[in-house]
């Protein structure tokens, strides 16, 4: 049966009232004083209705407390028996939750409860309102300005063993034998017993862990051809052909695999890929086929991350929130989340006027697509290039783009204009003569020496002339901040080391832990409002306690000044006038 507690429903008596003036006043002035009064009432628990019902059967646990306790396992990196235990007994919770019963029924929580919440909210997809929710409500309470944000992402590892190709293999076949043995036993009794006792069996499977690296081609194409012969069998056998560990035996065959013929009477067989022919969205475990492969940093996840943030120059120092949060494949390169990013800011109506992101998320069509379609400046690096060879931006051009000389100072004979740009002619005796010919652009035609270039070459040229202003590095130098969120959000919620494995899992864990640290963010600005007006309160309290000590001395010196200025003026007017 559905049940939700009226959190704006205000109590008769203090239910808090025993905890004493200073310990509420903390608990006020912490996250947890946040939590219950902000976060707590915009919680999506009416997209809950449907999975209970109005008034038939035992009555859920209160909806609001289970969905803030979602919230607070990841927000503090809990495992789920470390999460129960903080339900039950720690006050702090219990504050931010608004669990006033101490009874069992308010008060405690089984780990299947919790594992069936969970289940029923990374399944619907609410992790995304519950962090546009969250946001829209401390954005609100802070007047935080969005007019400034950063963008930059994190890769995080799913809970999976990195196996490299052998091993990837190995487990790969087997995952797809065991289910064979257990889902259709005659299928199974039907293979080679070989093969089967090649990875079926203990002391056969641990040998792939003892191959020596010049073997491991040899053993990569038997097992290849393993792979090819268990899927040609069961190919056309619809049962096994179902199977979701036969369809990842079928994915590493297509991936990993290539079928050699060398000529028609021999038999096709099958061998593994080299090294740089994998693809990098390739199956990296068969326990976690969404994870993927970044050459820089590995197997797993990554998060795309923006948040908003302030400069020096600002007035009032702004809290820092994470605005947008995108969990995807390792495998997904980074110019790819710009335009997303920027569009679901938008639809939140929390777009910024200027992006700041590292030369990965700066692309030409970026920058262009941003600012046509979204009011947007992304601020970033152009890529080097090849730092060997001279560019256009060594050349003086005008306004227009048309070159008007060279880096050694010499112009060109005449400047065309081109469906794509410009094409700058110059002559070839003095290019031949020229000591950085060999760096140049220019390529040596029939009569002269010739520099096409485009309209995106002119706006590269231009960025990076503008990398070089002061205006641009003060502006730029505050990108650096987003490392160091990326920081905090390891240290405080545990985010690049997950105890889940898939993508529904680990979406779910990312942005829950990402509205924890919003959350987390808010109670220490909560904190440091507090702390802002100490200075100043110490020198009052100082001033009056000093003055309370010299008040006497200080009574006896007006007094002596009284007595040296005001009496004799008094005694004076008393005298007889003088008489002339």
């Amino acid at each position: 049966m559905f049940h939700v507690k009226n959190h704006k429903q205000a109590h008769i008596f203090d239910p808090w009232g025993y905890l004493g003036p200073k310990r509420r006043k903390a608990l006020e002035q912490s996250w947890s004083g946040i939590f219950q009064k902000e976060i707590l009432p915009v919680l999506p628990v009416e997209d809950l209705r449907k999975h209970y019902h109005d008034f038939l059967g035992r009555p859920t646990k209160e909806l609001y407390s289970m969905i803030g306790l979602m919230i607070l396992q990841q927000m503090f990196d809990y495992t789920d028996k470390e999460a129960v235990e903080q339900f039950c007994f720690n006050l702090q919770w219990h504050y931010a939750l608004n669990i006033t019963d101490p009874g069992d029924n308010a008060s405690y929580v089984s780990e299947k409860s919790l594992w069936t919440m969970r289940d029923i909210l990374a399944t619907e997809g609410l992790q995304d309102k519950l962090f546009e929710n969250t946001l829209a409500r401390l954005a609100k309470v802070f007047d935080v300005d969005m007019k400034k944000q950063r963008l930059d992402s994190v890769h995080i590892q799913s809970n999976m063993r990195h196996l490299g190709r052998i091993g990837l293999f190995v487990k790969t076949i087997k995952k797809f034998l065991v289910n064979l043995k257990r889902q259709h036993r005659s299928l199974y009794d039907q293979l080679d017993n070989e093969m089967v006792r090649r990875y079926m069996s203990k002391k056969q499977a641990s040998l792939f862990a003892m191959v020596k690296p010049s073997d491991s081609s040899r053993t990569l194409d038997q097992l290849a051809n393993d792979v090819f012969t268990l899927t040609q069998r069961f190919a056309e056998i619809s049962a096994v052909h179902d199977m979701s560990s036969f369809k990842l035996l079928c994915r590493l065959m297509k991936e990993q695999c290539i079928v050699e013929q060398p000529d028609e009477a021999a038999e096709p067989v099958a061998v593994a890929r080299p090294n740089k022919d994998v693809p990098s969205d390739s199956l990296q475990n068969p326990s976690d086929p969404d994870a993927g492969y970044s050459s820089h940093k590995g197997q797993g996840y990554q998060v795309q991350v923006v948040e908003n943030y302030s400069t020096d120059n600002d007035e009032n120092k702004q809290l820092s929130l994470i605005t947008h949060v995108a969990v995807e494949s390792a495998d997904q390169h980074d110019a790819n989340a710009v335009l997303p990013a920027l569009e679901d800011l938008e639809k939140r109506d929390m777009a910024p006027d200027e992006l700041l992101a590292d030369s990965l998320y700066g692309s030409d069509s970026n920058c262009e697509q941003a600012r046509d379609q979204h009011d947007v400046t992304v601020i970033s690096p152009v890529m080097p290039g090849n730092q060997k060879k001279l560019q256009l931006s060594d050349f003086s051009f005008n306004n227009s783009g048309r070159i008007v000389s060279c880096p050694t100072g010499c112009a060109p004979e005449k400047v065309k204009k081109t469906k794509q740009g410009f094409s700058a002619v110059f002559s070839t005796t003095t290019c031949g003569q020229c000591e950085d010919f060999n760096r140049c652009p220019v390529s040596k035609g029939k009569k002269a020496c010739y520099y096409r270039y485009s309209r995106k070459d002119i706006r590269i040229a231009i960025r990076r002339r503008y990398e070089d202003s002061p205006e641009f590095r003060d502006k730029y130098r505050y990108r650096a901040g987003v490392e160091a969120t990326m920081s905090e959000f390891d240290r405080r919620t545990g985010v690049k080391h997950l105890r889940v494995r898939g993508m529904k899992a680990v979406k779910f864990a990312a942005i829950m832990k990402a509205i924890g640290l919003n959350i987390l963010r808010a109670g220490r600005r909560i904190q440091e409002n507090r702390n802002h007006y100490k200075p100043l309160r110490g020198i009052i309290w100082t001033v009056i306690f000093i003055f309370g000590h010299v008040k006497e001395q200080i009574k006896a010196v007006l007094q002596m000044i009284f007595a040296m200025t005001v009496a004799p003026l008094a005694t004076c007017e008393n005298r007889p006038r003088c008489q002339f």
